[in-house]
């Protein structure tokens, strides 16, 4: 199997393309192979290039664990750097069917490479049923206690699901969040963002990830994190995210939230499996 290896702001996936279907039905065993960094490639996601019958090029994403993701931001730009580099997709800009519906990514390019992609990356949902949460009301800053911890928590469907707790990045554990992310109130799990806030342009972000733990950079989570920081008065609707693994500028517009960062290219080879 012939692969590439990418990674934005750290966050770090395997490109394969499957354009005829192959591995299809296989996705999950080929994640926890591939995805592993003593055995594998190492990843914290597989992402498959596949052909669309409603977009120009359909992205599916597989977690380390095996799980299916229908959304990932960091993987999105990645995918859209790869798809252009390697000719699959021509465009500047361009559609990518994702299972969070299409999403539109603008490349900008200089000098003939990809430097920063922009990706519109729709609209949030707060409505219980979306995310989804046993609740019957909006969880805005609602409390909970897990192993013995007290948490405010904000949580929304942004692709997929996360939940934003506000306080100082160095009083959290990262670990923490997987005690979260299986806690009773989300039957099919959560993403965990520690949000700092710095002013009212700039937030600080660690997120433990459903499906892969500890990432250094989370794109749909950075993009929670600045909303629901927006929701509650505490930043302004463009701000810049710092996560261990770099920058990632969010906007929230009108029309939806737009998420600007980079992507890169590790290496590339071929694996037997």
């Amino acid at each position: 199997m012939y692969f590439t290896k990418m990674q934005g702001n750290g966050n770090d996936f395997i490109v394969i393309e499957d354009l005829n279907d192959v591995y299809l039905n296989r996705e999950k065993e080929l994640a926890i192979k591939l995805c592993d960094r003593h055995f594998g490639i190492g990843g914290d996601g597989l992402l498959l290039v596949r052909k669309s019958n409603i977009s120009q090029v359909q992205m599916v994403i597989i977690n380390a664990d095996g799980s299916y993701a229908s959304m990932c931001g960091n993987g999105i730009r990645c995918f859209a750097k790869y798809v252009y580099d390697k000719g699959i997709v021509k465009d500047k800009t361009m559609k990518i069917e994702t299972g969070d519906g299409i999403k539109e990514a603008t490349l900008d390019i200089e000098e003939n490479k990809v430097k920063n992609i922009t990706i519109s990356m729709g609209n949030s949902s707060f409505n219980p049923k979306d995310i989804p949460a046993n609740s019957k009301n909006e969880i805005i800053k609602e409390t909970i206690e897990v192993e013995g911890n007290t948490y405010e928590i904000t949580s929304m469907l942004m692709g997929v699901p996360h939940t934003v707790i506000f306080g100082k990045l160095d009083s959290f554990h990262i670990l923490e969040g997987s005690l979260i992310e299986r806690y009773e109130l989300f039957p099919k799990g959560t993403n965990v963002n520690f949000c700092e806030i710095v002013n009212k342009d700039k937030i600080k972000v660690k997120t433990w990830e459903r499906g892969a733990g500890p990432t250094l950079a989370c794109g749909t989570g950075s993009c929670a994190s600045v909303i629901a920081a927006n929701k509650l008065g505490l930043i302004n609707s463009k701000a810049e995210v710092e996560l261990p693994g770099g920058i990632l500028y969010i906007e929230i517009t009108h029309a939806g939230v737009l998420m600007t960062g980079p992507a890169e290219v590790v290496f590339s080879g071929e694996i037997i499996i």
